[in-house]
């Protein structure tokens, strides 16, 4: 419902088959995004860097492919979107990369590949493994994580800045992104990421929230 309603809100379209809906996040609530996907008929791609969340959704039938390989998930993007195939296709790997790969290909190509873009990183709990950081790997994260906690966050607000950044480029170019209720807005504010609302005030952020803006 929340994926329908973005986009007939946002994209005014009734049929989502040909459009991208990019997100993070298969693990507890996040993992039904990709069934979510292939209901609503369109092209998901969604990162996890978490493999066990990966194969779990895999296992499930709420995920059709699994892919660590930015190229091979630009080149299914273009064939799936091209020929309107509904797809769940889980990205091993940081949403971070992702999304920047997307900026990549905007840049490059001028070619937006993303229509509708949210996350479900458990961003209520960024320091504490609700969030990895684009910077390390899973392991190595996790390691620093119980090592040395306060360069593990500092790290998550650096990505978090970053996570942001590659958002605001496409949102600019007319792809539509929203807050899925995991805190994610507020967490990337208090790392001095620009997403506060331009003339409003500083609770207002410059992404809508799924509760107020598409449930509602």
């Amino acid at each position: 419902l929340t994926v329908l309603n973005a986009g007939r809100r946002y994209l005014k379209a009734e049929d989502l088959s040909g459009k991208v809906f990019v997100t993070s996040g298969l693990g507890g609530m996040s993992g039904a995004q990709a069934k979510a996907a292939v209901i609503a008929g369109c092209v998901g791609i969604i990162a996890e860097v978490d493999e066990a969340a990966l194969l779990k959704r895999h296992k499930q039938g709420w995920l059709m492919e699994i892919s660590n390989n930015l190229d091979h998930c630009i080149a299914r993007l273009r064939e799936a979107r091209k020929k309107k195939i509904a797809l769940s296709l889980g990205y091993h790997g940081n949403v971070v990369d992702l999304w920047e790969r997307l900026v990549y290909e905007l840049d490059t190509t001028g070619e937006l590949l993303v229509d509708l873009g949210s996350d479900q990183t458990s961003c209520h709990n960024p320091f504490n493994g609700g969030y990895y950081p684009v910077q390390l790997g899973f392991e190595e994260a996790k390691q620093l994580l119980s090592t040395n906690p306060g360069k593990f966050r500092t790290l998550v607000q650096e990505s978090l800045k970053r996570h942001v950044a590659a958002i605001n480029k496409l949102a600019d170019k007319g792809m539509f992104f929203w807050d899925y209720g995991n805190a994610f807005l507020l967490e990337a504010q208090r790392a001095g990421a620009d997403v506060a609302k331009k003339g409003a005030n500083k609770t207002e952020f410059r992404y809508p929230s799924y509760v107020q803006h598409i449930m509602g």
